[in-house]
């Protein structure tokens, strides 16, 4: 059993934390912007909440946060009521946070110089993969450091790899959201394409989902393109267009070629446009459907 803090219960950080707490059986004690939240977790799963970032961190070993954003991250950390402030030397840093690479560097090279370890650990398997437990979590930081993490990353992980250095758990991350960002919009694109055919949605995934097209969007969202339908859950088009312009602006610093990711962003964009801001990144498929 380890002492932890969790900083941020949103939809993904809310049962991470739980199963710390109940499957892990650590010593979880939450904070969160909201204090209503902590609240309420800790009724939940009988953890404890804390006031101030500072506070929830103390005497901690490994401290975890899921945050929004690079600065929400770095409001959260730094400052004299922050986590560093709090953290004792030997304690390690977790940071799942889809952020930016230079972020994470950042906060390695600040937490290197009170003693503290770092680890950045995006994940992935959405909120789904939260709530049971079976995350993908990708990793960035020394190896000490990550191995101190790992058990009690492992928890709430499905596979938990080191992928390199300090900011290789962002960038892999990175790698993650180009990846769904074309096969959504070309799975998007298909199955309104089948559907304005006259085919039954349901049998042409039946063949097809048992083949070279396969992919986790197209068995977990093909209903809602189907249906036209896309409020109400899944991966908001707002975290994905701040996660693609993470990826943008990185390829623009190591050179790299990323048309098609652009053009989805600019599909995205629409999908604000339109009001989508919390429709699930599905709904690329709704710029096709409505004419």
């Amino acid at each position: 059993m380890a002492k932890v803090a969790f900083l941020g219960l949103g939809v993904m950080g809310d049962p991470m934390a739980g199963h710390l707490q109940k499957k892990g059986g650590h010593d979880v004690t939450v904070w969160n912007r909201t204090s209503a939240k902590a609240e309420r977790w800790a009724a939940q799963y009988g953890g404890t909440m804390a006031t101030t970032a500072r506070e929830a961190v103390a005497g901690a070993t490994l401290v975890a946060m899921c945050l929004g954003n690079d600065d929400d991250v770095r409001s959260v950390v730094y400052g004299d009521a922050g986590a560093l402030a709090g953290m004792a030397k030997g304690a390690v840093l977790v940071d799942h946070t889809t952020a930016s690479a230079e972020l994470a560097r950042e906060l390695h090279a600040r937490c290197a110089a009170v003693g503290v370890g770092f680890v950045d650990a995006p994940v992935s398997g959405g909120q789904a993969g939260a709530v049971n437990g079976a995350l993908g979590i990708m990793c960035g930081g020394t190896e000490a450091d990550f191995e101190a993490a790992k058990p009690v990353l492992d928890v709430y992980a499905k596979s938990c790899l080191r992928i390199g250095a300090p900011g290789a758990g962002q960038l892999c991350k990175m790698v993650n959201q180009i990846c769904i960002a074309g096969v959504l919009q070309g799975l998007a694109e298909a199955l309104v394409f089948g559907k304005r055919a006259g085919l039954d949605l349901e049998q042409v995934i039946g063949v097809i989902s048992k083949g070279a097209a396969q992919s986790w969007q197209m068995e977990n969202r093909w209903k809602a393109i189907d249906a036209n339908a896309f409020d109400g859950f899944g991966f908001a088009v707002d975290w994905m267009r701040k996660d693609l312009g993470i990826c943008l602006d990185e390829a623009k610093r190591n050179g790299a070629r990323l048309p098609l990711t652009a053009l989805v962003d600019q599909f995205y964009a629409q999908v604000q446009g339109r009001g989508g801001q919390r429709w699930d990144t599905s709904a690329l498929a709704h710029l096709l459907a409505s004419d």
